[in-house]
């Protein structure tokens, strides 16, 4: 569905992440990875989607050579909890200090994805709070040795162990606490084919 309208489009991929990649194959999305490294710093004064809206267009702002019927796609996702972005940890001490933050209580994931054209750069995002069960050493050790979720906002993924056991609730989008929002993603790229 989605190929036919990108038919004419070359879809620019600018993440590492194994899980994006996935997500853009299952949508059926021919497209090609190019990542460029930036500092991920954002003023002190952003809160919440602002920050993943501010990190998703400075990786996009790396591509200065977009040519016509290129969509460069950019993104970032952050834990919020308490007024303050929680974002990958160090080591593996940072890592037990937020899951242990985590524990017991409720967050939200916030996603931002940048889409940008010769013409034009248009931004989304979506916001899913996540609930956690009381986490005990003993599980939180196991995850981290097991898992190892350093590359990981909160330093946690949804569809690992950590979420089998210890997810009690959630509310709105899965996919996007793995890093992507696939159903806005999917409608925006609609949109953009079809306004070319």
């Amino acid at each position: 569905m989605l190929k036919k309208h990108l038919a004419n489009f070359d879809i620019i991929l600018a993440s590492g992440s194994p899980r994006r990649h996935h997500f853009f194959k299952e949508l059926d999305i021919h497209f090609k990875i190019d990542v460029r490294e930036i500092k991920e710093q954002f003023p002190q004064h952003l809160k919440a989607q602002e920050i993943t809206n501010y990190l998703a267009q400075l990786k996009a702002n790396e591509f200065k050579d977009i040519r016509e019927n290129q969509i460069v796609i950019t993104s970032d996702t952050i834990v919020w909890k308490d007024n303050s972005a929680i974002g990958k940890p160090k080591h593996k001490i940072d890592a037990i200090k937020m899951l242990q933050g985590l524990s017991g209580e409720t967050h939200k994931v916030f996603t931002s994805v940048c889409f940008s054209t010769k013409q034009n750069q248009i931004t989304v995002y979506d916001c899913t709070k996540v609930q956690f069960k009381k986490l005990s050493m003993e599980e939180i050790a196991y995850y981290l040795d097991t898992y190892e979720p350093y590359d990981k906002a909160g330093s946690y993924g949804i569809q690992d162990w950590i979420g089998y056991v210890g997810i009690e609730k959630i509310e709105g989008c899965f996919f996007n606490v793995m890093g992507l929002p696939t159903r806005l993603v999917y409608k925006t790229l609609l949109e953009i084919a079809n306004s070319e």
